[in-house]
């Protein structure tokens, strides 16, 4: 019998969604993956690391080469001085978090996120026995309530679990916003936790600022990436933390009793690629807003409300405009009614009335599938 606090987390959307997908013969823009692959010198840095025998365990907190990597990464970005020694390799930015609130999180504890969440985070939180209080993002621009997020704080607090730029919204926090985070969690004595997989993926001159930056807060960050979505490789599931000796030991601890190690022969494919010129990364934010302004115009002339995304793979809509009034339900329509399969964001709230007519889709796909899908949408009003 499966124990109640994981009942609710039986399956993911992202699963059942790309099942319907499958058996429907539907474009699959639910699930945030690129169908193209990673950068030519990564791929056959793998195979040759494959062939010439990278294969077996590799140091439990990851290779020093991919370590050291990630290091001169935040300082070439982000002006961060980070030890290579308080850098641990993680099978992907997923496990990571999970580490994190399992290792910093006793039962009863509490905490602090803004949802809709990437869906992980409820279930992470679930396991630790702890609980989750979750501030409302509410369009336009999903942006927080600062009396709804005091409100959230308590004596109680232990981790604030920040995702910028944001899976589902597409927003990011600017430095307002996250100063205000910095200074409630300050207040309360509790840990940042950041997921910044999505770093590098940011639109119309928007700046990604890492909570670490912030005048103190480097001390009570931990900071979360991963190469899955940097370089188009999320079955990879290589990812990384970085921050204070003491907070990077916890996680850790509850990491190395999860899948241990992972990822020999990608570890150093990946060391070489964070050295890729500027150029690849401008090249991939400049490539994905192109992308996302292909199915954002297409999706308004759907009869879709599209909301402005700043970044990610994502954008999320409103299908009230389409009289819609249940938006889980009509996402299982869909697949039949347009040859597209998206998610409901309501799966990625505590309160499913938030999100309850809003649609996410994917644009981390080949040009030609993003206007193929537009195209089957354009019919969508009448069908309805």
């Amino acid at each position: 019998m499966l124990v109640e606090r994981m009942r609710p987390f039986t399956s993911t959307i992202f699963a059942e969604m790309s099942a319907l997908a499958l058996r429907a013969g539907a474009i699959n823009l639910g699930q945030g993956f690129p169908d193209t692959d990673g950068p030519p010198s990564l791929l056959a840095d793998a195979a040759a690391n494959i062939t010439g025998g990278l294969n077996q365990y590799p140091p439990g907190p990851g290779i020093p080469a991919l370590r050291t990597a990630v290091a001169e990464h935040q300082q070439r970005f982000y002006g961060l001085d980070v030890d290579p020694e308080h850098v641990l390799i993680t099978t992907g930015a997923t496990e990571a978090i999970a580490s994190a609130v399992l290792g910093l999180c006793e039962s009863g504890d509490e905490v602090v996120t803004f949802q809709p969440y990437y869906d992980s985070y409820a279930a992470t939180v679930a396991l630790a026995g702890a609980t989750l209080k979750a501030v409302p993002l509410r369009p336009p621009t999903f942006g927080f309530d600062p009396d709804e997020l005091r409100a959230a704080f308590s004596a109680r607090t232990k981790v604030v679990l920040v995702n910028t730029p944001h899976n589902p919204t597409g927003a990011m926090f600017d430095r307002e916003q996250l100063t205000l985070i910095g200074e409630l969690a300050a207040e309360h004595g509790a840990i940042v936790v950041t997921d910044e997989v999505y770093e590098h993926m940011t639109f119309d001159g928007r700046e990604h600022i890492p909570m670490a930056t912030l005048p103190g807060m480097a001390e009570r960050t931990l900071t979360i990436s991963s190469a899955g979505k940097t370089f188009s490789v999320t079955g990879w599931k290589v990812g990384w933390v970085s921050g204070p000796p003491e907070l990077v030991a916890a996680v850790r601890a509850a990491k190395q009793f999860l899948t241990y190690v992972s990822g020999a022969p990608f570890q150093p494919a990946i060391a070489s690629a964070l050295a890729l010129p500027d150029a690849f990364y401008s090249d991939l934010a400049e490539g994905l807003q192109r992308k996302r302004d292909l199915l954002s115009d297409g999706l308004r002339a759907a009869g879709f409300t599209v909301y402005p995304t700043s970044g990610t793979y994502f954008v999320v809509t409103d299908a009230a405009s389409l009289g819609v009034t249940d938006g889980s339900a009509f996402c299982f329509r869909l697949p039949e009614l347009a040859g597209v399969a998206a998610v409901p964001v309501s799966v990625f709230c505590s309160d499913p009335e938030l999100g309850r007519t809003l649609v996410r889709f994917a644009f981390c796909k080949r040009d030609e599938v993003l206007t193929d899908a537009v195209g089957r949408l354009a019919g969508l009003r009448a069908k309805v």
